[in-house]
Protein backbone atom coordinates (compact mmCIF):
# COMPACT_ATOMS: atom_id res chain seq x y z
CA UNK A 1 0.00 0.00 0.00
CA UNK A 2 2.04 3.03 -0.81
CA UNK A 3 1.52 6.25 0.35
CA UNK A 4 -1.99 5.04 2.20
CA UNK A 5 -2.71 4.98 5.69
CA UNK A 6 -4.65 2.43 7.56
CA UNK A 7 -7.74 2.70 9.54
CA UNK A 8 -7.33 1.74 13.01
CA UNK A 9 -9.89 -1.23 13.85
CA UNK A 10 -11.21 0.72 16.69
CA UNK A 11 -13.03 2.94 14.20
CA UNK A 12 -15.97 1.51 12.77
CA UNK A 13 -15.78 1.62 8.64
CA UNK A 14 -18.13 -0.76 6.27
CA UNK A 15 -16.31 -3.13 4.07
CA UNK A 16 -16.06 -1.81 0.19
CA UNK A 17 -19.15 -2.87 -0.99
CA UNK A 18 -17.62 -4.03 -4.32
CA UNK A 19 -14.63 -6.00 -3.17
CA UNK A 20 -15.05 -6.56 0.26
CA UNK A 21 -11.63 -4.83 1.44
CA UNK A 22 -11.32 -2.37 4.58
CA UNK A 23 -10.97 1.27 3.10
CA UNK A 24 -7.75 3.34 3.62
CA UNK A 25 -6.99 7.27 4.19
CA UNK A 26 -4.85 8.83 1.06
CA UNK A 27 -3.24 12.09 1.13
CA UNK A 28 -4.67 14.03 -1.67
CA UNK A 29 -3.57 18.00 -2.53
CA UNK A 30 -3.06 20.69 -0.60
CA UNK A 31 -3.46 18.72 2.71
CA UNK A 32 -6.53 17.31 1.96
CA UNK A 33 -7.73 13.67 2.60
CA UNK A 34 -9.80 10.87 0.61
CA UNK A 35 -11.52 7.73 2.19
CA UNK A 36 -11.20 5.22 -0.87
CA UNK A 37 -10.64 1.27 -1.42
CA UNK A 38 -7.34 0.36 -1.63
CA UNK A 39 -7.92 -2.49 -4.36
CA UNK A 40 -9.30 0.10 -7.17
CA UNK A 41 -9.72 3.44 -7.66
CA UNK A 42 -12.72 2.99 -9.48
CA UNK A 43 -14.84 1.34 -6.44
CA UNK A 44 -16.06 4.29 -4.36
CA UNK A 45 -14.17 6.93 -2.67
CA UNK A 46 -14.87 10.28 -0.74
CA UNK A 47 -14.35 13.94 -2.39
CA UNK A 48 -11.04 15.21 -0.89
CA UNK A 49 -11.12 17.22 2.31
CA UNK A 50 -11.02 15.84 5.71
CA UNK A 51 -11.63 12.84 6.69
CA UNK A 52 -15.32 11.48 6.14
CA UNK A 53 -15.55 8.21 7.28
CA UNK A 54 -19.57 8.91 7.13
CA UNK A 55 -19.66 9.26 3.82
CA UNK A 56 -17.96 6.09 3.36
CA UNK A 57 -20.34 4.50 5.39
CA UNK A 58 -23.46 5.80 3.94
CA UNK A 59 -22.49 5.10 0.26
CA UNK A 60 -21.08 1.07 0.95
CA UNK A 61 -24.32 0.33 2.53
CA UNK A 62 -26.04 -2.87 1.09
CA UNK A 63 -29.57 -2.27 1.53
CA UNK A 64 -31.73 -4.72 1.59
CA UNK A 65 -33.31 -6.57 -1.67
CA UNK A 66 -36.32 -8.71 -1.45
CA UNK A 67 -35.94 -12.07 -3.97
CA UNK A 68 -39.73 -11.57 -4.19
CA UNK A 69 -41.88 -9.27 -5.31
CA UNK A 70 -45.13 -9.06 -2.85
CA UNK A 71 -47.21 -6.99 -5.54
CA UNK A 72 -46.60 -8.25 -8.73
CA UNK A 73 -48.15 -5.80 -11.86
CA UNK A 74 -49.73 -8.07 -14.01
CA UNK A 75 -49.64 -6.17 -18.08
CA UNK A 76 -52.87 -7.44 -20.11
Amino acid sequence: MNGYLTIPKSIYCKLCKTCGARPVIKASEAGLYVVKCPTDDRHYQTRSGLIDIDDWNRHNSVFYVPCRDFNPQVSC
